[in-house]
């Protein structure tokens, strides 16, 4: 009996043994999610950080090579404040960015973080300038061009109507970008835009814009802009009892959680996006179900953006051989070089990253359907 308790015991030891040592060899990574946690695009910047802290809960518990230490700075998605939120960031010990959610303050931070060779992954910023001329930006979503290019492809492959209003945010970079791209490509495909109007950031009357489109008699609205312009849109359309096809794009990922919102006015709505939360493969089923049992909602394509976002970090950490002692300086360069052999697989699609840092995956387009996205 003494001999087996030996044993038994000495089983015990060589396995706490064993699991101190693992403890030992484990990286923790310092990443900072920067993005807008307050003010007026807090949906997004919350959706960002949500969908990072789902990953790191998982990545975590797995046990693996590597840990992360997560750190938030809140940006207000201004471009002054994202300098100082940046900078916290970096003297938090932050190795590496998932950020800035949206594209303005990523640009800004980005080139700050091209200064000082710090590496940056955004989830959702998309304009080309968060990456022009900056090796050390990264992007997760498609870019604004892309979304241009692929919404007048969808419309013109589809056959959704030939005659196109488009209306879109002439002071916003996002917008202006998807908006450049679609009217060209529109005019290849024999797409006739038969009333183009713009609106700006302070606009909240869409009346003008909405009945020059009902008037030169639209098939087809085209959105490229975000989802609280849109929500008005949709509502001054449905009062002019005009009901065309209404396309948008990521942006508006977002609509059916605006406060006050008549869900039923975005019925029919289409738009891009790599990501709907009613799919039923095991990931997303995975993800949806940790999401809402953590904060109570239905999670959006910036949140699966992030979650990506942070098992991308991972894997081009692991490729690049980045240990916990290093400086995001130091980490930089290899991250880079990393990038640029991956292919992930994830909730918003498979990816891999060129020299400009533009990633490349297929979008998709989902309608609404009875208050839910459903891919096409």
């Amino acid at each position: 009996m003494k001999k087996l308790f030996a044993l038994l015991l000495a089983a015990v030891m060589l396995m706490s043994v064993t699991t101190v040592f693992a403890e030992d060899d484990v990286i923790t990574l310092k990443v900072a999610h920067i993005g807008p946690t307050t003010g007026a695009a807090a949906l997004y910047g919350l959706a960002t950080l949500h969908g990072a802290e789902i990953a790191v809960e998982e990545i975590n518990a797995a046990g693996g090579k590597y840990r992360i230490e997560l750190i938030n700075e809140d940006d207000e998605h201004n471009v002054e404040k994202v300098i100082n939120a940046y900078n916290a960031a970096l003297d938090a010990g932050a190795q590496m960015i998932l950020g800035t959610t949206t594209s303005k303050p990523c640009e800004a931070a980005g080139a700050q973080g091209y200064v000082d060779r710090v590496f940056f992954l955004t989830p959702s910023a998309s304009s080309p300038a968060v990456t022009e001329d900056k090796d050390n930006v990264f992007q997760i979503c498609f870019s604004d061009p892309n979304q241009g290019l692929a919404s007048a492809q969808y419309i013109a492959g589809h056959s959704l109507g030939t005659k196109i209003a488009v209306i879109y945010n002439n002071a916003d970079v996002y917008s202006t970008g998807i908006r450049d791209t679609f009217v060209a490509e529109a005019a290849k495909l024999g797409l006739e835009i038969v009333s183009e109007t713009t609106f700006t950031d302070e606009t909240t009357d869409f009346t003008v814009q909405v009945a020059d489109a009902q008037n030169k008699g639209a098939e087809i609205v085209f959105l490229p802009m975000y989802y609280t312009p849109a929500s008005l849109i949709l509502k001054t359309a449905a009062d002019k009892e005009y009901h065309p096809v209404f396309f948008g794009v990521d942006g508006m990922d977002g609509i059916l959680s605006v406060e006050g919102f008549d869900t039923s006015l975005a019925e029919g709505v289409m738009l891009l996006t790599p990501f709907v939360a009613t799919a039923q493969d095991d990931l997303t089923v995975s993800f949806v179900a940790k999401y809402q049992a953590a904060y109570n909602e239905i999670p959006i394509q910036f949140a699966a953006d992030a979650y990506d976002g942070i098992y991308i970090l991972i894997a081009a950490a692991e490729k690049a051989g980045i240990t916990a002692d290093m400086s995001a300086e130091e980490a930089c360069e290899l991250m880079i070089a990393a990038m640029l052999e991956l292919q992930v697989s994830g909730l918003t699609g498979t990816m891999t990253w060129d020299e400009t840092g533009a990633v490349s995956k297929t979008p998709m387009a989902a309608t609404i359907v009875n208050g839910e996205y459903v891919f096409e």
